[in-house]
């Protein structure tokens, strides 16, 4: 999940469930060898059943730690690897971070017939940078799931977990990773968040989880799958294609939820035309959402609204944009008039914009003679304000909708369903976004598209499933599509991508309708090989 401001910084600068356990919770304090001195292996072993219709998915729960050690192949030729450990072990061999996860492994079903395909494994994360794996885990693809309604608002506190009958468990193994720094994954002591809190860190320290995970647990011969939601996509792409370069670990697709890999594409940096373009279509959605358009486009159908506020934004709009302050009278008149029209400001509004209104004063201004404030991440969600005169929201309306109701779900999951009993506290989002450091990309924006490309044409099997939403207005589905018609694909590789939409907005799977397909459409994706 994309933090609130975090576009700022992206340059460098009907089923039931037993929770019985059936008496086979099983636990380890430490794995052997691990250093008394550092981070120690917990690791909780579960055993449940979920019911699903008439059918019955069983399956095996392990969530706690694995230490990392040495996680990047060229650590030990740096200065650290020369310092001698207190304890006189090599540097390098210390223990250096306690990596929390949760995975799901299905049981076989006993009265199917043999199979010789091993079982997929998903590996699955969350974005920020500094979110949790929890939105992805309890929102969409584990064996509960946060309790919602239709349209996606959470019940009232104390909130509840219901069983998900839509899980991708059923058609592959599940492994929800926590970066350092979220959840309960942690450094070890005298390590410097540097080593973990940067574009290539990040990937070095997952990457190793994920190479320890299939050793650990025998899974170098199943299908693997990589899914990351907003950030999670950056890492995603990024370790598409250090896993081949780094450990040799070739992977059959990546899952994109709410694509963020190309940062030009989403920072209102001063000289930047190209978000005011690409953030038009959902400004559209949006005011079609809330009955602020007018008349005519108000009557149409969403998708027909969303292309025609595409088709001026890509040619007229964007010309516009490039031609700057020598863009005058009749023309600048007629742009502004295009502007309002689609995204539902008024024309005196977007002049004094200077025909560029940016998100976070659009949260405020669409609805503002209605005292209400607009959602960034999901632009169906409305909020309030002290007053109704200022340019920006106080807080985003969708957050303040789900942030409750998750963490209390993922606390009341490992507890009472895991038996993982800890005192210290779980994290869902950290705030390390604006301390994330991006050494490769100094000067220039984050655009991380050269790796998918390069692990698409290195491994022509693998492919790319992305998830747009309509009404989001962190990871808009335009600027997400700009990014995938830039990657410099050949036709064989653009036809290994699927892009999706859906009436919904970040988080899209928290709307009713958007869950039922979405689901079937990852299953189906998984299920391909």
């Amino acid at each position: 999940m994309t933090p609130p401001n975090s576009d700022r910084n992206a340059t460098a600068g009907a089923a039931s469930i037993s929770n019985t356990n059936t008496n086979n919770t099983s636990a380890t304090a430490a794995a052997p060898g691990a250093s008394p001195a550092g981070p120690q292996e917990r690791l909780v072993v579960t055993e449940h059943r979920l019911k699903l219709g008439k059918k019955t998915l069983d399956y095996t729960a392990t969530c706690g730690t694995l230490v990392l050690r040495d996680f990047d192949p060229g650590y030990a030729s740096v200065d650290k690897a020369k310092e001698p450990a207190k304890d006189g072990e090599p540097k390098a061999d210390k223990p250096r971070a306690a990596f929390f996860f949760t995975a799901y492994t299905r049981k076989p079903d006993k009265n199917a017939a043999a199979t010789p395909n091993p079982r997929p494994v998903t590996f699955s994360f969350n974005g920020g940078p500094g979110s949790s794996s929890v939105w992805l885990h309890l929102g969409i693809l584990g064996p509960q799931r946060v309790a919602c309604d239709t349209m996606g608002n959470a019940p009232p506190p104390p909130y509840a977990l219901v069983d998900n009958e839509h899980t991708l468990l059923t058609d592959s193994d599940l492994v929800f990773i926590d970066p350092v720094g979220t959840g309960h994954s942690r450094m070890a002591e005298g390590e410097r968040a540097s080593e973990f809190h940067e574009y290539q860190r990040d990937l070095d320290s997952v990457g190793e989880f994920i190479r320890l995970y299939l050793t650990r647990y025998g899974r170098w011969g199943s299908p693997k799958y990589l899914i990351g939601e907003s950030y999670g996509t950056t890492r995603a792409a990024g370790l598409s294609l250090h896993l081949q370069d780094k450990h040799d670990i070739f992977i059959n697709g990546v899952m994109l939820v709410s694509l963020a890999i190309d940062m030009q594409t989403l920072c209102f940096d001063h000289g930047n035309e190209l978000p005011y373009a690409l953030f038009l279509p959902t400004y559209a959605a949006t005011a079609w959402y809330h009955k602020a358009l007018v008349p005519d486009l108000q009557k149409q159908p969403l998708a027909d609204v969303v292309r025609a506020a595409e088709a001026f934004a890509n040619n007229a709009y964007v010309v516009a944009l490039m031609q700057g302050s020598t863009l005058q009278g009749a023309a600048r008149a007629q742009v502004t008039a295009q502007v309002a029209r689609y995204s539902g400001l008024s024309e005196a509004y977007v002049k004094k914009a200077d025909l560029r209104p940016d998100p976070f004063r659009y949260f405020k201004e669409l609805l503002r003679e209605r005292g209400q404030t607009v959602g960034r991440l999901d632009t169906r969600f409305l909020g309030q304000d002290p007053d109704d005169a200022g340019e920006h929201t106080e807080t985003d309306a969708f957050m303040n909708n789900v942030v409750g109701a998750f963490a209390t779900g993922m606390n009341r999951l490992l507890k009472d369903t895991l038996k993982f009993d800890i005192d210290a506290p779980y994290v869902v989002h950290a705030p390390i976004w604006d301390k994330w450091t991006w050494k490769e990309f100094a000067n220039k924006y984050v655009n991380v598209g050269a790796s998918l490309r390069k692990a698409m044409q290195a491994n022509p099997h693998m492919r790319v499933y992305v998830a747009s939403g309509y009404y989001d207005l962190g990871t808009p589905h335009a600027a997400g599509d700009y990014t995938l018609s830039h990657l410099g694909l050949r036709e064989a590789g653009r036809s290994n991508v699927k892009v999706s939409y859906f009436e919904a907005g970040h988080m899209m799977y928290i709307h009713q309708p958007s869950l039922v397909r979405m689901a079937g459409e990852l299953r189906a994706f998984v299920s391909m090989g």
